[in-house]
């Protein structure tokens, strides 16, 4: 296998205020675009060539990763003039492919964090002699998902949709967002409209006889769907926890990249990052959090499972916890910010303006 697809074109909304400005696969996760990792990882499985479907805010993918050449992949990039869904987005891109109809082709989601081996997700598809392979991931609770049972020898048997009751609940197995198609399977998705690859593709491969083939795969995997996922998902490569060989610096409690400038008093842990430019003032207590390329931290203030985005300025003593802070954004001294509070770009908040107790502590 040497190609592959990257669907990259999605909104981001639920990510909102983050991805205004920003694509979600362009939001910097461990200190570069998330994007990056993903990428990474394809070249180390083998991987030369990739095509990114884009579509939203499309016009900043190229001029920051160019050829591909700085990874090892030569980099194509199509753009749909409409969305076009998961399916009409890879029948869209296969148009510079340039697999043999039986060659496979890896397609996979811009926005999963995952430690797939997808070395084995490939010899499993060609060992089966699948038209699709999906890779399937268990979760303790599949509610939110579509389920996808197996059968003994890991061939689908069916598309659940997101289940309502208890009974309805039949695996723990879910579509993961990766996937091998054989080429010529691809060439099927009908062209020129939206087509979902979940809801129609799939299903419909299923009902007219081909051979779909599930890998549970239960290493580390994320939807970094929301702003609590990707700052999670981003404080996890930083621990190492999720495997990426395009972290800027060594696993640990702490990245902080050059030209970042951090107080020595100033505690930084749980997978911290701090973007280049950034400023961390004595006295403030960051965990678990991402604080982007040329935010201020005051002194004294406490950020905790937060994302602060670019040039942002968090003022003296405010206390963020699970909070999102727009791009450019000014949140004043002695505010509190608790768990889905989401401050919109270049938005001001007054000192003290904001508060979930009498006095901040």
């Amino acid at each position: 296998m040497t190609e592959a697809i990257l669907l990259v074109g999605g909104k981001g909304t639920r990510l909102r205020p983050v991805t205004v400005n920003t694509p979600k696969p362009m939001v910097r996760a461990a200190g570069v675009p998330f994007l990056t990792h993903q990428l990474a990882r394809a070249a180390a499985a083998g991987v030369e060539h990739v095509v990114l479907a884009t579509s939203y805010l499309a016009e900043v993918f190229e001029p920051y990763f160019g050829d591909g050449s700085a990874l090892g992949l030569h980099l194509e990039y199509v753009t749909e003039r409409e969305p076009l869904g998961t399916g009409g987005a890879i029948r869209n891109a296969a148009t510079r492919l340039r697999s043999g109809p039986d060659e496979p082709v890896l397609v996979f989601n811009g926005d999963i964090l995952t430690g797939l081996d997808i070395r084995a997700l490939v010899r499993t598809h060609a060992a089966g002699g699948a038209d699709v392979s999906l890779h399937l991931t268990k979760v303790a609770d599949p509610r939110a998902y579509g389920l996808v049972p197996t059968d003994a020898t890991g061939r689908v048997t069916a598309f659940l949709e997101k289940p309502q009751t208890p009974e309805e609940i039949v695996t723990d197995q879910i579509n993961a967002g990766c996937y091998v198609f054989r080429r010529s399977v691809i060439d099927t998705i009908p062209a020129g409209r939206p087509v979902s690859v979940e809801r129609e593709t799939f299903p419909d491969l299923l009902a007219a006889g081909a051979h779909l083939q599930g890998m549970v795969d239960s290493t580390y995997w994320l939807d970094l769907g929301t702003p609590e996922a990707f700052v999670r998902g981003s404080a996890d490569l930083v621990l190492g926890r999720a495997p990426s060989p395009a972290v800027p610096g060594r696993c640990g409690d702490r990245l902080v990249l050059p030209s970042a400038v951090v107080a020595a008093d100033a505690k930084l842990t749980g997978g911290t990052v701090v973007g280049e430019g950034a400023q961390v003032a004595g006295g403030a207590r960051i965990s678990g959090s991402t604080i982007l390329p040329g935010a201020v931290v005051s002194p004294g203030a406490v950020i905790t499972d937060s994302l602060v985005g670019a040039g942002a300025h968090i003022g003296e003593r405010t206390v963020l916890t699970g909070a999102v802070i727009g791009d450019g954004a000014f949140v004043g001294p002695d505010n509190e910010l608790r768990a889905g509070a989401r401050i919109w770009c270049d938005a001001r908040i007054p000192a003290g303006a904001v508060r979930f107790s009498s006095d901040v502590a």
